[in-house]
């Protein structure tokens, strides 16, 4: 199960980003399951609505909720509590609190990869980034 990230999910949804072709080649060439959570999506679905795109947020929202993406993990009282500790511990990072709530969740499910184009994944230590 792969753990797919706001940045992953913007490029492969904008034809114009910088990391779209890479975005579209791995997901067309992956066969793993993808899994997001609620707050990633929010973000992505935000992020390309205020970006200019918001024909792109709902029809990736639409295949998001439909299931045709990933699974989606909804946050849990224990890991949103988690992810405040792990953004007061890290404090030195310049990660988001979505970042962290991420990090919680990828350890909690046993999930040992993201597709991202975020190097604060990289940062996290125990996560292979793809692509």
């Amino acid at each position: 199960m792969i753990f797919v990230d706001t940045g992953a999910w913007y490029a492969s949804a904008v034809p114009d980003d910088q990391d779209h072709h890479s975005a579209q080649t791995w997901l067309q060439q992956n066969s793993e399951p993808l899994i997001t959570s609620d707050y990633i999506i929010n973000e992505t679905l935000t992020l390309l609505r205020m970006r200019g795109y918001p024909i792109l947020a709902l029809d990736m929202g639409q295949a998001l909720f439909g299931g045709e993406l990933a699974e989606i993990v909804r946050i849990s009282d224990e890991d949103f509590q988690e992810a405040w500790h792990v953004f007061g511990k890290f404090s030195d990072k310049e990660w988001s609190f979505t970042d962290c709530t991420s990090k919680v969740v990828m350890e909690r499910l046993g999930i040992g990869a993201a597709f991202s184009f975020d190097v604060h994944f990289r940062q996290f230590g125990s996560v292979r980034v793809v692509p």
